[in-house]
């Protein structure tokens, strides 16, 4: 039996420009883990790791039917109250590493089930002594409406991607109706950083004249 791929299944999903563009994003399933904290403390590695031992766990599960663990992606958010009136540019440079939260994710196929889900996380954290992984969950996300471009290049040059983000949605009259989401087509741990690939998407709502 052919082995599932979801990012050659979900192309569109997988895909971006190197310029802000609008798109359309559905429902898809996912294990999530929820964290804050600075990307490069042992507490979001730990999270990571959770992650994939829950992603890869559940292979033998829906045997024969397979499928390849797809990429890490990354919903991300501050307390607005706290640090108000920053654009998406600006955030990530105003807002300490430290007090951003977020919501790292991996997309699974149609088959994985809830139910599965809870019982393989049980399974791990007793037979891998991975206590983290009882903190994934099991969600349905529809994003819906996106502006999403393409960002080449290390993390720390985002802003520029990001202001060009901003004013595609005001030149489109477009505002904000979610969080910031990061999709790592590169595996940031073995890449070079001018060549890392990450998709930035913004979901939005047109906004009334």
């Amino acid at each position: 039996m052919e082995k599932i791929d979801l990012t050659k299944k979900h192309k569109d999903y997988f895909k971006a420009d190197t310029k802000p563009a609008i798109v359309e994003i559905g429902s898809h399933n996912y294990l999530q883990i929820c964290g804050k904290g600075d990307p490069s403390s042992e507490s979001f590695a730990a999270d990571i790791q959770a992650l994939y031992s829950l992603a890869y766990g559940l292979k033998p599960a829906y045997k024969p039917r397979d499928f390849v663990v797809s990429k890490l992606e990354g919903l991300w958010f501050f307390d607005e109250t706290k640090y108000a009136g920053l654009s998406i540019e600006n955030s990530s440079v105003v807002v300490p590493r430290s007090e951003w939260e977020y919501k790292l994710m991996i997309m699974m196929p149609d088959f994985v089930e809830k139910n599965t889900v809870e019982k393989y996380k049980e399974w791990i954290s007793q037979k891998k002594g991975i206590e983290r992984v009882k903190a994934v969950e099991f969600v349905t996300i529809t994003e819906g409406l996106c502006v999403q471009m393409m960002h080449i290049g290390p993390f720390a040059t985002e802003p520029e991607s990001l202001k060009l983000i901003r004013d595609f949605c005001q030149s489109e009259n477009l505002g904000k109706n979610g969080l910031h989401h990061e999709i790592y087509l590169s595996d940031f741990r073995k890449t070079a950083p001018d060549k890392l690939k990450t998709i930035l998407r913004e979901p939005v709502k047109r906004l009334t004249i």
